[in-house]
């Protein structure tokens, strides 16, 4: 709040984010000076276009104050393991507890850098199940004779990647949320997280089976039957695992629905990612940093996406 004292010093640092060699017009790339209207206005020399340093952004058309938006991302990148939309709300103080939510999910699509670098070198793959307790269900008015309980989970799978660093450690991670543990859907994520040439360690799935095609090498342990277990084996994936179990279910009380695991695995993914960074400060700058630099998500498109 003391480097940001007002509105005027918020959007002079956006612009400094935005344009750092200077005002360039969005409409037809004159790159000169604008006109500073009223609002904070953008007035282009050449074409007269109307622009501002929000448009175009995750603060695009956004009712709250950019005070609050830096105090939002500062609050989320000091918190060590993360924060809830509650949370914010209380810190904040702010009206609503969807202004919260929407922040928060706004963030989170600003954390996955595009084009970001593929994982490289020795690289730990494996699936978990993430989500639960299953809901058993039964269908109601059964007189003549009940039927057992048939299961109707809730688990997502979620494959993971895993930088192994030598002589130890972990490098970065990658994780999405998949469909099945199949070649179809876990072949794909491979090809755009780990870069060819890399060693692939994976258990034996015949998912897998056709990563020498493509320029991987595989080390295959085949878990069925071995004397060591899974988290021996792999030890990489199944620590990344638990952390992001334990990370759901003590910062989100495991209230996460499947249809919302993927910005909470993109969250996850930054804050692992810059576990060893040292400097709050520069992850705020960094994260600001992508928030200029991704298009602009609308309340409405987030609640018809996390509500259906």
């Amino acid at each position: 709040m003391d480097w940001f004292a007002d509105e005027e010093s918020c959007h002079r640092f956006l612009e400094r984010l935005r344009w750092p060699d200077g005002f360039t017009c969005p409409h037809c790339g004159a790159w000169e000076e604008p006109y500073r209207a009223t609002r904070h206005r953008l007035m282009c020399r050449v074409c007269r276009a109307q622009s501002s340093v929000t448009a175009g952004t995750v603060f695009d058309k956004t009712r709250t104050p950019l005070r609050s938006w830096f105090a939002a991302v500062w609050y989320a990148t000091n918190q060590k393991h993360g924060v809830s939309a509650l949370g914010l709300q209380r810190v904040l103080g702010l009206g609503s507890y969807q202004t919260a939510w929407m922040m928060l999910h706004r963030l989170r699509r600003a954390m996955i850098r595009p084009g970001r670098e593929r994982l490289a070198g020795v690289v730990e793959v494996d699936e978990t199940y993430v989500g639960g307790p299953d809901a058993w269900s039964r269908k109601p008015r059964q007189k003549v004779r009940k039927r057992p309980a048939r299961p109707k989970s809730k688990k997502s799978i979620v494959v993971i990647a895993v930088e192994v660093l030598q002589p130890k450690g972990f490098g970065r991670v990658r994780l999405r949320r998949v469909a099945a543990a199949d070649e179809d859907c876990l072949l794909p994520f491979v090809l755009e997280s780990i870069e060819p040439g890399s060693t692939v360690h994976t258990d034996g799935s015949a998912a897998y089976r056709s990563l020498p095609d493509h320029g991987y090498f595989r080390d295959k342990t085949v878990l069925l039957g071995s004397e060591d277990p899974a988290h021996v084996s792999l030890p990489a994936v199944h620590r990344v695992a638990a952390l992001l179990k334990r990370w759901l279910l003590g910062t989100h009380h495991g209230s996460v629905q499947p249809h919302q695991l993927d910005a909470y695995l993109d969250e996850f993914t930054f804050r692992f990612n810059r576990r060893s960074s040292r400097s709050r400060g520069l992850l705020f700058y960094r994260l600001l940093e992508q928030v200029v630099a991704t298009t602009p998500l609308t309340y409405r498109t987030l609640a018809d996406k996390y509500n259906r």
